[in-house]
């Protein structure tokens, strides 16, 4: 079961069967229409054995206690937030994925011959398909991945591009001006000194690593390792600390609660929002299961009609990320909650087959 946010104070809960069998109601039929529910829709496709009366009370003390509102006198009523949240903590059941749905997803996930950055843009390429709405992958952070080779390669007069690689197979890039202009087997010469006494190191050990290796006086004396040293320090120096890949982000303003344009500004604009979106990823690392936001729950009030489904991917003994759903607050949650634990199953095990 998917972990969820503890509730901030004690709040009153429906009480009888009926009352939690009449929410569940309205929150599936919300879920499948969009639109308010009213108690002839739920005794017609419910089939519950109570009168309308009796389910419009229920209704009606529903609303009194913050689960369902009425947007219109005339109306029926919608769940609120709250209302939501009950429903992923007590009532829902998450099901498993069917035979059928995981081998459709195991066969979309073709990741033969990708290094882990390709790997992690598929996931989220698919992850946003198969959902349907905007698909969330961040990387581990760049200070636990274990170091493989940096790869040095002159672009030009006075400029390198200098290629981190970890063992998992994240790649970062980042282009370095240089006070002398260096030919490429120079500086093949470079990257093959600094995978010999880097290789297998963390980030953290690397940086460590370079720094003894420049305190040793012998390095004064080797033009090739010294300035090896001095370009892995540069290239390694305020590394980004996560990378986060987006996709899908036109696919959640398909909901119809986004049609209002001026909503759909506001959520564009905070989606644009990296920090914002690693902070709400990150929350999930290293949770059993992974971890939901609902509406009101975020930070962000342009953001109180969406919901975030996320779940860990990694080893224990190896750095971990985060994937996520972004959709509508309406999500059908006993089928995403599955959908993105399966994803990163899927790919925890080729995290392990590369770690």
């Amino acid at each position: 079961m998917l972990m969820t946010r503890q509730h901030r104070t004690a709040e009153r809960v429906p009480e009888t069967d009926r009352a939690r069998r009449i929410l569940a109601a309205v929150i599936h039929e919300y879920i499948r229409s969009a639109e308010p529910v009213g108690s002839r829709k739920l005794t017609k496709r419910h089939g519950f054995d109570l009168s309308a009366a009796t389910i419009r009370n229920v209704m009606a003390d529903l609303e009194e206690m913050g689960y369902l509102s009425q947007p219109h006198t005339s109306a029926g009523r919608v769940p609120t937030c709250k209302a939501f949240r009950y429903y992923v903590d007590s009532i829902l059941d998450v099901r498993q994925l069917t035979r059928h749905e995981r081998h459709r997803i195991r066969r979309n996930y073709q990741l033969s011959g990708l290094n882990m950055t390709q790997t992690l843009k598929e996931t989220c390429r698919i992850l946003s398909a198969a959902s349907n709405y905007l698909g969330l992958v961040m990387t581990p952070r760049v200070e636990d991945m274990r170091f493989k080779h940096i790869q040095f390669v002159r672009l030009g007069p006075f400029q390198v591009l200098a290629i981190f690689v970890s063992t998992a197979g994240v790649i970062q890039n980042k282009p370095l001006d240089v006070d002398e202009d260096l030919d490429q087997d120079y500086l093949d010469k470079m990257t093959r000194y600094l995978s010999t006494i880097l290789s297998g190191l963390t980030l953290v050990e690397v940086r460590n690593r370079i720094f003894e290796e420049m305190q040793k006086e012998k390095t004064a004396y080797d033009k090739l390792m010294a300035g090896a040293l001095k370009l892995g320090e540069r290239a390694l120096a305020d590394t980004e600390d996560r990378e986060l890949f987006v996709e899908g982000t036109a696919r959640i303003l398909d909901a119809p609660e986004f049609s209002d344009t001026q909503k759909m500004k506001k959520i564009l604009e905070a989606l644009e929002e990296k920090g914002f979106l690693l902070k709400l990823l990150d929350q999930s690392i290293g949770t059993s299961g992974g971890h939901i936001v609902i509406g009101t729950e975020f930070d962000q009030r342009e953001m109180k009609d969406c919901t975030l489904v996320t779940a860990s991917y990694g080893l224990l003994d190896f750095p971990q990320g985060t994937i996520g759903v972004i959709g509508p607050v309406r999500m059908n949650y006993s089928r995403i909650i599955p959908l993105v634990n399966f994803t990163a199953e899927l790919l925890t095990e080729n995290f392990a087959e590369t770690a």
